[in-house]
C-alpha cells in the first residue's frame, strides 16, 4: 500500500495543554509565522482559515502554493488567489434543508440506478438541521398560541417532517432539532458551537484540535461570528458541496477592520447599534470582504451585542461581522453550559494559537478602517423596504409622511399627500380591545374587529362629506397604522437585554394603564426556551401577555414571511382604500412583500420600541416628543416614563445566564423532542421511496445524468429578454416566498392536484417540490418587471409578469418560460445594483435555472447568489463602468447574444450582442462572474450537483 505523502509543513504541529494539565496537539500559527513573518499581523479571521488550509494541506485538494498564499496575504493586494477552505461542520435551517436533502436522496438514487452503492453518498462532515422556519402565526393574543400554532404547524408539514426522519435513519451525521426549540442561530450558539473540536477517527491520546468554522443554509449563519467562529451563510447549492467533502472555494478576501471606540448612552440598545453599522457598511461597499471588529469598544461589548452584529452581515453585504475570542467568549461558553473541560480546552486551544484577546489600533494589517464611536449612537429603526435605510427614532414620523406621497423609485409609495392622514372605520361587535379572545378554528386568523364598512372618520369628514357616529369610528384604520407588532427573529430574540428591555417596558406600561391598540396583531417568537425561562423568572413575562404578546412560537415567524395572516376585514379595508400599512418587528429583513404581502412599510426595530409602537398604534405618532399613549385618568404617557434604564435590565440580567439551565433544555433535543415530533412516522431505508407528494418530489437536478458531463457551448444565441429589472432586486423578489396566491401559477397548479386553499401552507414549507417552487420563481406581488410600461400615473405594475415575444402579450414569467422552452428559445433576465441582495435561497437559483433562463445580466451582485447561479449552470454577467440595460435602451422586445471568445476563465470579458426589432444591432462587453477555477468546472458540468456526483460515484 502506497505510503501517504508527509505532510509539507509537518514542523508546524505541535502540543498545548490545559488548565487542567491534558495534553492536544494543533497546527500551530506561531510556528508557521517563523517561516512567513507576516502571518502575525494578518486578520485573526483570515488567520483561522489559515489554520484549516495549515491542517489539510494534503498535497491534492488543498496544496502548500495555498498554505504560501494565505500566509502571504496583504491588505490591499489585488484578489486573484482561490483558497480551498475546509469546514469543520454544517447547519440547516429546515426551509434549505428539505430541498438539500432532497438533493442527496437523489444523489442516492443515481447511485442505486448506476449500480453503485447508495452509503457512497454520505455527509463526510457533521450536519444538523434545526426546524424553524415553519411555524406560522395563525393563532396569537392567547394563552393557547403556541400551542394551536404547533398543531397546525404538524399538520402541514407532516410530510416534510416524516421525509427529515428518513434523513435521520439513512445519513450517520445528520442530526435534527425539532420545532419548539429555537432559531437555528440561536440554537448554533447556545448549543452546536463547541469552540474547538476533534476528528472523530482521531483515539490518540492526544488528538489534533481546531477551531470550529462552518457554513450554513441562512445566510445570517455569521451570528455565530459573535464567538470567534468563522462561518458564513452558503446556498444549499454550496452546502451540499461542503458536506460531501469538497472545500468551500473563495477568493481570499479583503478584510474591513471595524474600530468601536466608546460606550453606549442610557436608552440606546443593541439594536440601534447594529443599524448603525448596518447603514455605515452598506455604505462602505463591504459586499464580499470580511468585516473584522476590534478595539476598546469591541472589547466591552457583551457577546449577545456581539452576536447581534454578526447576524446582520448579510445586510451589511459582508461575509462575515467577526468578534475575536477573548475572555467575554469564555464566560459565555461557561454561562450557556459547555462543560469543564471544554471551556477549558477551548481557552488553550486559542491561547496557545496567539488568536486570544481583543485587537488593539495598530495590531494587524487591515484593508480599510472604518471607525464609529458607540456614543454617537441613538435610538434607531430601519425601513420601510431595506435594513440598511436606518431613521433616528424622532425622525420616523416626518419620513413617513415625506415617503407616502413620494415616487416609487425614490423608495416612496406614490400617494396623494391629502390622503394621508385620512381614516376609514373598522366597527366592532361588543370587543372591549382586549387582545385575549377565543381563537378561530384552525387555518383561519384571529378576528379582532368586524368590519361593517370602509368609509373615512370625522376627522376626514370634509373629504369624504359624511360624519360617522361615535359608536361607527370606534375602531379605525390608516395610513402608518401598526399592524403587525412582532418580537421576533434571531437578531434580537437571543440578546438578553434587549429582550428584558421590551419585558420592563411592557410592566412599566401595563402599570401606567397603556394598552395595545385593537388593530394591532401582536407576537412573541423568542430564539430559544431559555428566553421564555428567564422573561418567567424575572416576572416579565405576565406583562407582556396583558398587552397580547403571548408566546406564539419558538421560529423565525414573522421575519421570515410566517406572520400569519390579517384578518379578512382590515385586508379588505387595505386593498380598497389602498392603505399603506404597517408592520414594526424586531427582525433583520424587511424587504418588499416579505413580512405580509398586503404591508408595504415594515420597519426593523428593538424589541421594546415594537411593543412601545403596538401600545402607540402608528407610526405617524413621534415617540420622542408625543404620548405612547393615554394611561390611567387619560393621563399623556411618554416614552420615556416606561423606558428602563440601564440599572433595571443589569439587575435582571442575572436570569438570563444560568448553565444548568442551557444544559437541561438542550438535553431534551434527544430525551424529549416533544409528543409532536415523537408521533411522526418516517421511512426507513438507504434510498427514498418517493411516495406521492405535493410537499416532497424527486428533484429534476440530474434527469439524464451520465458520468460525462455533455460538452456544451458557453456561449447563448438569439435569447429573449425574460425580464428588465431595476436596483436592489433580492432574492425575496426571486425566490419563492410568504404565503401562495390562489390565482398564481403555483396556486393553480396545487388546486389542480387536490389541495384546498386553506391548505396551501407557504412556499418555503413547500421548497421541497419543485413543482411549486418553479412556478413561484419570480412571483413576488412586489416585483416590477420593467419590460411593462408605466400606468398613466407613472406607476409601475406589480407581480411576476412579462410580455411574451415577439408580439408583446403579457402573461405570468411562469407561463412565458414554459412557452419559450418549447419553442427551444433561451431567455436572459437583465438587472441594476445588488442583484441577489437577501437571504441565502437557493430556489432563486435553483428556479432562475428550471424556467430556461441562461444568463442574468446587472450592475451588481450580492455574493451567495452569484455564486448559486453560477451553481446551477447560469451565467452571471456583469456590466462594466456606467454601462447598465437602460444606458443600452433596452425594451425586452430585443434578442440578445452572448459571445465568449476562446476558452472559459474566471472573470473574462465576453461581448453582448444586442439585436433591435428594426434589423440593427449593438455590442456591449461585460464581465463574466464565474469567479474562480473551481466554479469553471462547476458551469462545465451543468452545475455543482453533477460536478460533485460523478467525483463521489467515481472514487
Amino acid at each position: 500500500m502506497a505510503k501517504a505523502p508527509a505532510h509539507a509543513f509537518a514542523s508546524t504541529l505541535k502540543t498545548f495543554k490545559t488548565a487542567s494539565g491534558k495534553s492536544g496537539k494543533y497546527w500551530s500559527l506561531k510556528e508557521l509565522a517563523k517561516q512567513y513573518p507576516s502571518v502575525e499581523r494578518l486578520p485573526v479571521s483570515i488567520r483561522i482559515v489559515l489554520e484549516s488550509v495549515l491542517r489539510n494541506c494534503d498535497g491534492q485538494k488543498v496544496s502548500a502554493k495555498h498554505v504560501e498564499e494565505l500566509a502571504h496575504w496583504a491588505p490591499n493586494a489585488e484578489r486573484t488567489d482561490e483558497i480551498p477552505f475546509v469546514v469543520t461542520r454544517v447547519v440547516l435551517q429546515d426551509f434549505t434543508g428539505v430541498p438539500l436533502l432532497a438533493d442527496l436522496a437523489a444523489m442516492r438514487s443515481v447511485a442505486g440506478k448506476l449500480g453503485k452503492s447508495p452509503k457512497t453518498i454520505e455527509p463526510l462532515v457533521p450536519v444538523d438541521l434545526v426546524v424553524d422556519h415553519s411555524v406560522m402565526v395563525d393563532y396569537y393574543g392567547t394563552p393557547k398560541a403556541l400551542d394551536l400554532n404547533m398543531k397546525l404547524e404538524f399538520q402541514r408539514n407532516n410530510e416534510r417532517y416524516q421525509f427529515m426522519k428518513w434523513g435521520m435513519q439513512a445519513f450517520d451525521t445528520f442530526g435534527v432539532v425539532p420545532p419548539g426549540f429555537g432559531i437555528v442561530h440561536q440554537v448554533n450558539l447556545e448549543y452546536f458551537a463547541r469552540g474547538v473540536y476533534k476528528s472523530p477517527a482521531d483515539k490518540s491520546d492526544k488528538p489534533v484540535y481546531y477551531p470550529d468554522s462552518l457554513v450554513g443554509t441562512d445566510s445570517h449563519t455569521t451570528m455565530i461570528n459573535g464567538i470567534g467562529v468563522v462561518g458564513w451563510g452558503v446556498g444549499g447549492i454550496e452546502a451540499e458541496a461542503a458536506m460531501l467533502g469538497q472545500p468551500v472555494y473563495m477568493l481570499t478576501p479583503d478584510v474591513v477592520g471595524f474600530e468601536l471606540t466608546g460606550k453606549l448612552r442610557e436608552g440606546v440598545t443593541a439594536t440601534d447599534l447594529v443599524l448603525y453599522v448596518t447603514s455605515i457598511l452598506r455604505a462602505e461597499k463591504v459586499v464580499g470582504k470580511f468585516v473584522e471588529f476590534f478595539g476598546p469598544g469591541a472589547a466591552s461589548i457583551a457577546v449577545p451585542d456581539r452576536a447581534t452584529i454578526g447576524n446582520m452581515a448579510p445586510e451589511y453585504g459582508a461575509t462575515m461581522g467577526f468578534f475575536p475570542v477573548d475572555e467575554m467568549t469564555v464566560a459565555y461558553f461557561e454561562g450557556t453550559g459547555r462543560t469543564k473541560e471544554e471551556v477549558e480546552r477551548f481557552e488553550a486551544y486559542y491561547k496557545a494559537q496567539g488568536l486570544f484577546g481583543m485587537p488593539n489600533p495598530g495590531d494587524i494589517d487591515y484593508t480599510k478602517v472604518v471607525k464609529l464611536d458607540l456614543g454617537t449612537v441613538s435610538p434607531s429603526l430601519a425601513g420601510p423596504k431595506r435594513p440598511q435605510d436606518r431613521i433616528n427614532l424622532g425622525d420616523l414620523s416626518t419620513k413617513f409622511a415625506e415617503l407616502y406621497s413620494k415616487p416609487n423609485d425614490a423608495n416612496g409609495f406614490n400617494q396623494p399627500a391629502d390622503k394621508l392622514k385620512l381614516r376609514y372605520a373598522l366597527p366592532r361587535n361588543g370587543q372591549d380591545g382586549d387582545t385575549d379572545v377565543a381563537p378561530p378554528p384552525p387555518g383561519s386568523p384571529r378576528p379582532v374587529i368586524e368590519m361593517v364598512a370602509n368609509r373615512p372618520t370625522k376627522e376626514a369628514a370634509h373629504v369624504a362629506g359624511k360624519p360617522l357616529s361615535a359608536a361607527e369610528s370606534e375602531v379605525t384604520i390608516g395610513n402608518g397604522d401598526v399592524l403587525i407588532a412582532a418580537i421576533t427573529s434571531c437578531t434580537n430574540t437571543s440578546n438578553p437585554s434587549v429582550m428584558l428591555a421590551a419585558g420592563l417596558l411592557a410592566k412599566k406600561a401595563v402599570e401606567a394603564g397603556l394598552k395595545v391598540k385593537p388593530h394591532v396583531k401582536t407576537s412573541l417568537a423568542p430564539g430559544s426556551r431559555i428566553v421564555t425561562e428567564y422573561l418567567e423568572k424575572a416576572g416579565l413575562l405576565p406583562y407582556l401577555e396583558k398587552l397580547g404578546f403571548y408566546l406564539a412560537g419558538y421560529g423565525c415567524t414573522t421575519c421570515i414571511g410566517n406572520a400569519g395572516d390579517l384578518t379578512p376585514e382590515i385586508n379588505e379595508a387595505i386593498t380598497k382604500n389602498d392603505l399603506i400599512g404597517a408592520a414594526v418587528l424586531s427582525g433583520n429583513r424587511n424587504f418588499e412583500a416579505r413580512i405580509h404581502p398586503n404591508l408595504k412599510a415594515n420597519f426593523l426595530a428593538s424589541p421594546p420600541l415594537v411593543v412601545a409602537f403596538a401600545i402607540a398604534g402608528n407610526v405617524l405618532t413621534d415617540l420622542m416628543t408625543q404620548p405612547v399613549g393615554k394611561g390611567k385618568g387619560g393621563k399623556d404617557v411618554y416614552l420615556g416614563d416606561i423606558w428602563p434604564t440601564p440599572k433595571e435590565i443589569d439587575q435582571n440580567l442575572r436570569f438570563a445566564m444560568n448553565a444548568k439551565s442551557f444544559r437541561a433544555n438542550y438535553d431534551k433535543v434527544k430525551t424529549d423532542p416533544g409528543k409532536f415530533w415523537s408521533s411522526i412516522k418516517g421511512t426507513t431505508g438507504q434510498v427514498y421511496d418517493w411516495p406521492k407528494s405535493t410537499y416532497i418530489a424527486e428533484p429534476p437536478f440530474f434527469e439524464g445524468f451520465q458520468m460525462t458531463p455533455h460538452a456544451s457551448d458557453a456561449g447563448i444565441k438569439g435569447a429573449r429578454i425574460m425580464a428588465l429589472f431595476g436596483d436592489s432586486i433580492t432574492t425575496d423578489h426571486i425566490s419563492p416566498a410568504g404565503s401562495i396566491k390562489e390565482s398564481s401559477p403555483a396556486g393553480i397548479w396545487l388546486k389542480a392536484h387536490g389541495v384546498a386553499k386553506a391548505d396551501f401552507n407557504s412556499y418555503g414549507s413547500r421548497r421541497g417540490n419543485h413543482d411549486v417552487m418553479v412556478r413561484g420563481t419570480f412571483a413576488n406581488v412586489r416585483i416590477k418587471n420593467l419590460m411593462i410600461p408605466p400606468d398613466a400615473n407613472g406607476t409601475q405594475e406589480e407581480g411576476g409578469v412579462t410580455l411574451f415575444q415577439p408580439g408583446g402579450e403579457k402573461m405570468f414569467i411562469y407561463d412565458a418560460a414554459m412557452k419559450y422552452m418549447a419553442q427551444d428559445v433561451p431567455t436572459i433576465v437583465f438587472g441594476g445594483e445588488e442583484y441577489g441582495t437577501g437571504s441565502s435561497r437557493d430556489w432563486a437559483a435553483k428556479g432562475t435555472q428550471l424556467l430556461g433562463i441562461k444568463a442574468v445580466v446587472a450592475r451588481s451582485f450580492e455574493r451567495i447568489h452569484r455564486a448559486n447561479l453560477v451553481g446551477m449552470g447560469v451565467l452571471p454577467l456583469q456590466f462594466r463602468g456606467a454601462d447598465s440595460w437602460q444606458t443600452l435602451g433596452l425594451t425586452g422586445q430585443e434578442q440578445i447574444d452572448v459571445v465568449i471568445g476562446g476558452e472559459l476563465k474566471p472573470q473574462m470579458d465576453v461581448k453582448l450582442v444586442v439585436h433591435r426589432p428594426d434589423g440593427s444591432h449593438q455590442e456591449v462587453t461585460v464581465r463574466l462572474r464565474i469567479d474562480t477555477p473551481i466554479e469553471v468546472d462547476y458551469y462545465k458540468h451543468g452545475g455543482i450537483l453533477p460536478f460533485v456526483l460523478r467525483q463521489l460515484l467515481a472514487a
